[in-house]
């Protein structure tokens, strides 16, 4: 049960702090990792079982930590719509809300301290639609599509300028950062103009300055089509296989597409080095679901003002694979593991949560896979209910959680038992 801490008597905010603990579930009692690993033209192919490596007195667990949020209206603990989170070497955390075209800056202890930019095209302002935001060294950086260009911020605040986004080159669809302070993007080419020559099909991530100079290419994938423009017209096909990939340690990485449960491991270099493999069965996508996803976006459309003949043109252009993803996206975790997100159905959202459908927080899954640093799985792991990890901070996993009345939180969770490990 939640329980709130006063931490100013003089104001009417109340910040939320330890309230609960997430525990691992109960699996039969492993005797080791019962999993193969075999070698294929130098490639370690890993074949993990459906149990994990994960005893039931040897696991991690999560507990939290932070919950930053109002109870009672105070503007400063108010979010409209997370859509990033960074947290600095001092433990200062940094929420950009995208509704409210601002970064809102909080100390380790969760009391606010200032606001960064606002809304606007000038200078050291944020167009509507941004985000999200990461960082590099001293530096908060904010993608702003709609300004085409990519804001900068320092951590105290002050406007750092910002590098110009040719969407004719390419719309990045994915941020991350790595360890040496490079910046991972990416890149996907988006046919604009029905008359330009055919694009090329393959998505590339990138490494990145802080000015945006680009200085090598990680990895070329096949782009997702998720959303295309065909003939100047766009199309929309949910559910459809998309590039998952993140950033591991120095340079190394982590690739798959998640229409199938295989990760790919590569090198300092580029080079692969490992796939591990886990089964994993694809769920149908119901009539219903797709019910609930097209309301959505009839909501978000209107809401936008998209007139009615337009909107009708768009909804005919909404399609949905037959069957869900294999899995959502990857995250770096501690101690080189990497978690794996499972899918959440729509159809199995209470009618509340179906009533406030967001894909952007419920597509996924409480429910996370664990592979450690060989590619062998350990175990699930449940998060909080309602909650959105968008961070890891070494043990320490910041993201969005959302209360019984969709109002949202930033909380931190920590993993804890990193070391304790069946071998």
């Amino acid at each position: 049960m939640s329980h709130f801490l006063s931490v100013n008597m003089k104001r009417t905010f109340t910040v939320f702090a330890a309230g609960f603990v997430v525990v691992l579930p109960v699996t039969s009692e492993a005797q080791g990792w019962r999993g193969t690993v075999r070698d294929s033209a130098g490639v370690e192919i890993v074949e993990n079982p459906d149990e994990g490596l994960w005893s039931n007195t040897n696991r991690w667990r999560v507990e939290q930590g932070l919950l930053i949020g109002s109870a009672d209206g105070d503007p400063d603990y108010e979010f409209g719509q997370i859509a990033g989170i960074v947290v600095s070497d001092d433990g200062r955390v940094f929420v950009f809300d995208q509704q409210a075209q601002h970064i809102k800056v909080f100390d380790q202890d969760g009391f606010f301290l200032n606001t960064i930019g606002q809304p606007g095209g000038g200078p050291g302002e944020i167009a509507a639609g941004a985000g999200p935001i990461f960082s590099t060294g001293d530096t908060i950086f904010v993608p702003d599509l709609a300004n085409r260009r990519i804001d900068r911020f320092t951590l105290n605040g002050d406007d750092a300028g910002s590098w110009v986004l040719d969407p004719t080159k390419g719309i990045p669809a994915r941020w991350d950062v790595t360890d040496d302070g490079m910046i991972a993007s990416q890149i996907r080419q988006i046919a604009f103009d029905p008359n330009a020559p055919a694009l090329d099909s393959l998505d590339a991530v990138v490494l990145m300055r802080s000015d945006g100079e680009i200085v090598d290419t990680v990895q070329t994938v096949l782009s997702g089509k998720t959303f295309i423009m065909n003939n100047g017209v766009p199309e929309f096909h949910f559910f459809s296989p998309e590039p998952a990939w993140a950033m591991g340690s120095g340079r190394s990485s982590y690739f798959g597409v998640n229409n199938e449960y295989r990760i790919r491991y590569y090198d300092n270099d580029g080079q692969l080095v490992r796939i591990a493999t886990k089964p994993s069965g694809r769920e149908e996508v119901t009539s219903r679901d797709r019910e609930i996803f097209t309301d959505f976006l009839a909501q978000v459309w209107t809401d936008a003002g998209v007139p009615e003949p337009q909107l009708n043109g768009l909804l005919r252009a909404v399609n949905f694979e037959d069957h869900y993803p294999a899995f959502l996206q990857y995250m770096r975790g501690p101690d080189e593991s990497l978690w794996v997100q499972r899918v959440q159905r729509i159809s199995e959202l209470t009618e509340e949560e179906a009533e406030n459908f967001n894909p952007l927080m419920n597509l996924g899954s409480a429910d996370w896979d664990v592979f450690d640093s060989e590619g062998r799985y350990l175990g699930e792991i449940n998060m909080p209910v309602r909650f959105q990890p968008m961070q890891f901070v070494d043990n320490d996993i910041y993201g969005i959680w959302r209360d019984e009345f969709d109002v949202q939180y930033v909380l931190s969770v920590s993993v804890v038992g990193v070391t304790g490990r069946d071998s």
